[in-house]
């Protein structure tokens, strides 16, 4: 599955529904014309009654207001999203700088895994099938027992690395669907706000519904900001592992006894905590801009991040424990 194409397919989308905001900008202007009604009528009126000269430029907002509405997708959306591209493009170049060293620095950890392998000859059969050949060419007839043995080590080992990478391909389709969900949640969350947007520009001409202009637009800008974040924490994960990576280089150049699970083991533990990580962004997000009305939303997404969380713990600890306890007795 190409999650990546997901990804540009949900940027697609945004982009074929923004044309749907016109169609409530004349629904919008019939509300925002109304309230501008009443709403000068009352500030003028008030102004006569206690014998003040009246102050134009508070007339202005519905004004303002209403030039808004007509062109909402230039001027409100098209501003916006100007000024908040340049920080996803930012921080989707982080994210592709670290990635592209992550994968650099794992094919020089395998290579140096499978050297480590082939340098001790009770190991290098495991990996190298010319080896196992030979090795097996070498032993006599009466040794037909340590051939055996050699065959059914060869197999656990074949089977302990299809379960490991069979766990690791499942730990991150879980990782690429956690933030596949966080930026379809957003997408519709933009999409919702852009078509209505016209509309929560119009009620907040009428008195008392002012605020309705403020938090759509810190709603707006705050669920936008959920991709950065979450590229972010993407990027601060491709580091970490970037450091185990150099780290475990580092110990199979100098340490010839190294264990070669550690960093396995490591990188299953990272991946569940990056699971749980993803569903934490909306909170993030919430403590760079605040937004009424979202608190509910993220303890909600926190307590499913949690369940997961806790979900993806013990079957990593069972599968673990399982493989762990059948290897250790056929190897016995």
């Amino acid at each position: 599955m190409d999650f990546t194409n997901l990804h540009s397919i949900l940027r697609s989308l945004y982009d074929e529904m923004m044309p749907l905001c016109s169609d409530m900008a004349g629904v919008a202007q019939g509300i925002a014309g109304l309230g501008a009604l009443f709403y000068v009528a009352y500030r003028i009126w008030q102004a006569l009654s206690r014998a003040e000269p009246v102050d134009v430029f508070p007339l202005l907002r519905p004004f303002a207001i209403g030039f808004c509405i007509m062109f909402f997708p230039t001027v409100v959306l098209g501003t916006i999203n100007s000024v908040m591209s340049p920080i996803v493009q930012g921080t989707a170049s982080m994210l592709e700088g670290q990635t592209l060293d992550m994968q650099k620095y794992r094919e020089e950890k395998d290579r140096l895994e499978y050297e480590q392998m082939m340098k001790d000859p009770s190991t290098a059969y495991l990996v190298d099938d010319a080896e196992f050949d030979r090795q097996i060419d070498e032993l006599g007839v009466t040794e037909i027992g340590t051939a055996a043995g050699m065959y059914i080590e060869r197999g656990m080992y074949k089977v302990k690395k299809a379960i490991q990478n069979f766990f690791r391909e499942l730990l991150e389709m879980l990782f690429q669907a956690a933030s596949l969900t966080i930026d379809t949640i957003r997408t519709f969350f933009l999409i919702v706000l852009a078509i209505l947007g016209p509309i929560a520009f119009a009620i907040s001409v009428w008195d008392g519904f002012q605020n309705t202009l403020v938090q759509w637009i810190c709603r707006y800008i705050q669920t936008y900001l959920w991709l950065p974040v979450a590229d972010l924490f993407s990027t601060i994960l491709a580091k970490i592992q970037v450091l185990m990576l150099q780290n475990h280089i580092s110990e199979l150049t100098n340490n010839p006894n190294v264990d070669l699970d550690g960093s396995n083991t490591a990188y299953t533990i990272f991946m569940i905590i990056g699971i749980i990580g993803y569903f934490t962004i909306p909170t993030v997000a919430g403590w760079i801009i605040q937004a009424g009305g979202m608190g509910s939303y993220n303890r909600s997404i926190n307590n499913t991040a949690m369940t997961g969380g806790s979900w993806a713990g013990s079957i990593a600890g069972g599968v673990a424990g399982n493989v762990a306890g059948r290897a250790g007795k056929l190897l016995k």
